[in-house]
């Protein structure tokens, strides 16, 4: 199959990196043609601390799901998360010259370029800049300006902020384990693409993704994303705090938790006790699983109430911003047991866990439909909706050129008419990402 008909998205994690490879069936489901998972050795809190480690990781999984396929892997879709990300509110407006025309994409595009030049801290770049509602001569409360007249138009804004340099790496990564970079998302919005439905979207949700290293959130009210933040911790804290309130290695602790893990100490009766071996003969460990219990609820507990401040600093508590849907739990760190029952009572929201088996086609492997993939399937998602948005933007530019009457017009009218057309095609589907994107590209093919 030539590459033209499937898309791959890549997961850089903490604890692991997926590479998975799908295509869309004709009932606009994903098949999930191939899927690699190696152990991520290089990556520390969602930030790449190994290049060599991170290349080597990468490969591992690409060249699985390249056997699990049959298929060549040429470009790949990355997320981009760590503790680096962090996003703010920013308002800003521009004076038409014209008021007698109407606001075209131009206006648009010239309030959202002026956002990129706040002055952000040393080594950090504007990665994301998301309108949300616009306010045309004081009219407020518009989704949509395009259409409309106006002498001012202003907006707000979310703006996503990161390291250029941890951004740079991955892309390092990704060029030098031999793929192409074809855009890079941010994790939170992937794995909410993953799980979240349109009505959750529009009735307000904040989606948790509780991965190894970070626990990524994500707000969506009125169908707009409002805040994303992402909290240096997650799952591997909670291993390391059994490992040393236990006494016993990693690995052990990891299996332990896993296992017999509960986010609710009042579960488990005293006398439930679980024997783990010693090391080199030495005496087996004896440990109760209300005392495991206990170490990794406080780690929990701290890890939601983190998140419950960031969703109050969104306005939660205010009427009009109100998330009705509540909270939905996603990520491998999602899957330990009374997980949902804990966050409910700290924040009093209502509490699902949310799985990417939605958009997945029917005959899909039951380990794909876990949390533990809903990144990597959003991330997926976004890289077949690109080549879709690409592929009509093709056809498009084919369609104009055929529809140019050849003989009534010369070369120099063809050529001023396409150039005429075809920067609005381009425009009107040119995401800032993707901007973005290209000018990362074209910074790593610089620094050869």
């Amino acid at each position: 199959m030539e590459q033209g008909k499937y898309s791959v998205g890549l997961d850089i994690g903490t604890t692991k990196i997926v590479a998975i490879i799908g295509k869309e069936n004709e009932y606009g489901k994903i098949e999930i043609l191939g899927i690699g998972k190696s152990k991520s050795l290089g990556v520390h809190r969602g930030v790449v601390n190994n290049i060599t480690q991170t290349i080597q990781s990468i490969q591992q999984a690409v060249e699985q799901a390249e056997s699990n396929s049959g298929l060549k892997i040429g470009s790949v879709v990355v997320g981009i998360a760590g503790q680096h990300i962090r996003s703010l509110q920013h308002s800003d407006y521009i004076t038409r010259d014209d008021s007698e025309q109407v606001i075209n994409e131009d206006d648009v595009d010239k309030l959202c370029n002026q956002v990129y030049k706040l002055i952000m801290l040393p080594g950090e770049e504007i990665i994301h800049v998301l309108p949300q509602e616009y306010k045309i001569d004081g009219q407020a409360e518009i989704k949509e300006p395009m259409g409309m007249y106006g002498a001012r138009l202003e907006a707000n804004f979310h703006v996503v902020v990161g390291q250029v340099s941890s951004i740079k790496n991955v892309g390092r990564c990704i060029k030098s384990a031999g793929l192409d970079l074809g855009s890079i998302t941010l994790e939170p919005l992937a794995s909410a693409n993953a799980v979240l439905s349109q009505e959750e979207k529009e009735a307000g949700v904040a989606l948790i993704d509780i991965g190894g290293g970070t626990t990524d959130l994500a707000i969506f009210k009125d169908g707009i994303i409002r805040h994303t933040a992402v909290i240096p911790f997650g799952g591997n804290v909670i291993t390391e705090d059994i490992k040393e309130g236990c006494s016993i290695i990693e690995k052990q602790a990891e299996l332990l938790k896993i296992k017999f893990g509960s986010a609710w100490p009042g579960e488990n009766k005293e006398n439930e006790i679980v024997s783990i071996p010693g090391l080199r003969g030495r005496e087996p460990k004896e440990i109760t699983l209300k005392n495991l219990s206990k170490i990794i609820h406080a780690r929990v507990v701290e890890i939601v109430e983190q998140v419950y401040v960031e969703i109050k600093n969104y306005g939660h508590d205010e009427q009009k911003k109100k998330l009705i849907a509540g909270i939905v739990l996603t990520g491998g760190g999602s899957q330990l047991k009374h997980l949902k029952q804990l966050v409910e009572y700290i924040t009093g929201m209502d509490t699902r866990i949310g799985y990417p088996n939605e958009h997945l086609a029917g005959d899909s492997d039951e380990e794909i439909a876990s949390p533990l993939y809903a990144t990597a399937v959003g991330l997926l998602m976004n890289a077949l909706k690109t080549k879709a948005k690409n592929e009509a933007i093709g056809a498009e530019e084919e369609e104009l050129q055929n529809q140019l009457p050849e003989n009534e017009m010369n070369d120099d009218t063809a050529e001023a008419e396409t150039a005429v057309v075809k920067p609005e095609i381009q425009r009107d589907r040119k995401s800032i990402f993707d901007k973005w994107s290209d000018k990362l590209k074209d910074f790593l093919d610089n620094a050869e």
